[in-house]
């Protein structure tokens, strides 16, 4: 049975994502759009347009055309969104990269998605001139400089005309992040400006905006969640977006007290800091209305002490909550709502705290039974199906693992099991995908077996995720088959896999075995893994 959201469906304007986002800012060019939440320095939205402008002109001064890639790795500074827009202004893609990724890692991405220009920063240049050696580019940019590349000036130089694009919204690519999927190695997710556009306006009838609004953005734009939840979905309600590097504590809390952060969009892990880290209670957190869990699903307990915690220095205190999305929802299909904007019929009903909320605008839903492939009965668990204009167009070179998990009729396949109420409203509980989620980040075990497989002492290898027992956060354990007169000690294979793949994807246990257990087909068989750790 087909679920349709309980929410009318919202216009999807018919723009590219520079047009739709900045368009709001331009009514308030003299606003802060974007404030680095260390230094303070400050872009206005009429600065920030006119930035765009500038690197959009230059990089068509460089050769690039419509239709080509350019990677961009990165942490989050004010002008990581003046190089996305850039970049997608001139008619170009951009493929965010991890900034935890080793060489191997870049490398990979740059082949697959055929870039021809790498943006990063000097603290990366040594991963990112490895990456190159192995996979060369036409150009490195530096933004804050070195010697021998071009840097941040160069992509804002004033001699470069400006330049428009025509650009087919529905077909043409804006963004190309990397995802696992649902199971298997990274793969090119292919993002059209419609699936954008069209995922900040499904969401914005359910947020209840203020004109001030300010939204620290610690969370990295080089994954989807932060590129068009804190991002373009901020700066398109024509709010503050304050960037941090990278989560540091102290530094989060600082930033929302000094800058008066309005919102904060986050993560699970974030939030066991604010329910237990006795450094919350020294800061002013009362600014605070907001905060939205996603990424990862949010422990229902967790969410009500941060709540309390944070309730003692507000008079209206805040509402955690939590959304549903995958990088190939552009990201979010579902979410909780700002009280006061329910849907019809729900008015005033508070979502549970262990429900990701309802479906957004212009989505539709089916609740599918893994084993017979039939809609599951009215208040059964069953796979998530979502279909709408946030789902992405495909994985790039990959029809095989396209068809797999969009099917004929435009349903994507999440992999993700939920079961929904009588109200609309949905709770994540289990997971028919292989994929491994550690502080928000999807581990392939496809990726982590390929590269234990490249150990001359091992002879074959799994990895599962298990439950670490205080916190529930899954780690990635591998089952290895030591190679004939091997004596590879458990230290060892943690040794090399942390030198070969990023912090999160590290093996933190290892255990020996005589063999892997496989179907015929040669699959492995996880659940047997499972039932043994």
């Amino acid at each position: 049975m087909v679920l349709a959201s309980p929410y009318p469906d919202v216009e999807i304007p018919n723009l590219s994502v520079p047009e739709f986002v900045l368009a709001s800012g331009r009514e308030r060019p003299d606003a802060p759009a974007l404030i680095d939440g260390l230094k303070g320095d400050t872009i206005t939205h009429g600065q920030l347009a006119a930035y765009v402008d500038r690197v959009a002109a230059n990089l068509h001064a460089r050769g690039l055309r419509k239709g080509d890639v350019v990677a961009v790795f990165c942490p989050n500074t004010p002008w990581y969104p003046v190089v996305f827009h850039g970049i997608a202004a001139a008619g170009c893609v951009m493929s965010p990269i991890n900034s935890l990724y080793t060489p191997d890692e870049i490398a990979f991405q740059l082949k697959d998605s055929g870039a021809k220009i790498l943006i990063t920063i000097s603290m990366f240049m040594d991963r990112a001139v490895a990456a190159v050696e192995k996979t060369p580019v036409d150009e490195i940019v530096v933004l804050d400089g070195m010697e021998g590349h071009a840097d941040l000036f160069d992509l804002l130089g004033a001699d470069a005309p400006s330049v428009q694009i025509d650009v087919d919204p529905a077909n043409d690519l804006v963004t190309l992040p990397y995802s696992s999927g649902t199971t298997g190695l990274p793969k090119g997710v292919m993002l059209t400006h419609r699936n954008l556009v069209a995922n900040v306006a499904q969401t914005r009838t359910l947020i209840d905006l203020q004109p001030e609004e300010r939204i620290i953005a610690v969370l990295p734009f080089f994954h989807i969640y932060g590129l068009t939840v804190l991002m373009n979905q901020g700066l398109q309600w024509g709010g503050t977006v304050v960037t941090l590097p990278r989560f540091d504590l102290e530094d989060f809390l600082r930033t929302i007290q000094d800058h008066k952060i309005t919102r904060a969009f986050v993560a699970p892990p974030i939030l066991v800091a604010l329910a237990k880290h006795p450094l919350v209670d020294q800061y002013d957190l009362s600014s605070l209305t907001s905060i939205l869990s996603g990424a990862a699903p949010l422990d229902e307990s967790l969410a009500q002490a941060v709540e309390q915690r944070l309730r003692k220095g507000s008079a209206d205190g805040v509402t955690v909550a939590q959304g549903y999305g995958m990088t190939e929802l552009s990201p979010v299909s579902h979410t909780t709502p700002d009280a006061g904007h329910e849907p019809p019929g729900a008015e005033g009903q508070v979502v549970p705290k262990g429900s990701v909320g309802y479906a957004i605008p212009n989505t539709e839903c089916r609740l599918v039974d893994p084993a017979t492939g039939e809609d599951a009965a009215d208040g059964e668990r069953g796979e998530l199906w979502i279909r709408g204009p946030q789902v992405m167009k495909g994985y790039l070179n990959n029809e095989e693992a396209t068809r797999s998990t969009v099917d004929a009729e435009g349903w994507l396949h999440t992999g993700d099991v939920a079961v929904v109420d009588e109200l609309g409203r949905y709770t994540v509980v289990d997971r028919v995908k292989e994929l491994i989620k550690y502080k928000g980040y999807q581990v392939a075990p496809a990726e982590l077996e390929a590269v234990l497989l490249g150990h001359p002492e091992i002879a074959d290898a799994a990895v599962i995720g298990v439950p670490e027992k205080e916190t529930g956060e899954e780690l990635p354990k591998a089952f290895v088959v030591r190679a004939p007169g091997s004596e590879l000690t458990e230290q060892a294979v943690m040794d090399y896999m942390a030198e070969k793949v990023a912090p999160h994807k590290k093996i933190r246990s290892v255990e020996f075995i005589e063999t892997v257990p496989k179907s015929a087909a040669g699959k492995i068989l996880r659940k047997d893994l499972k039932a043994r750790s």
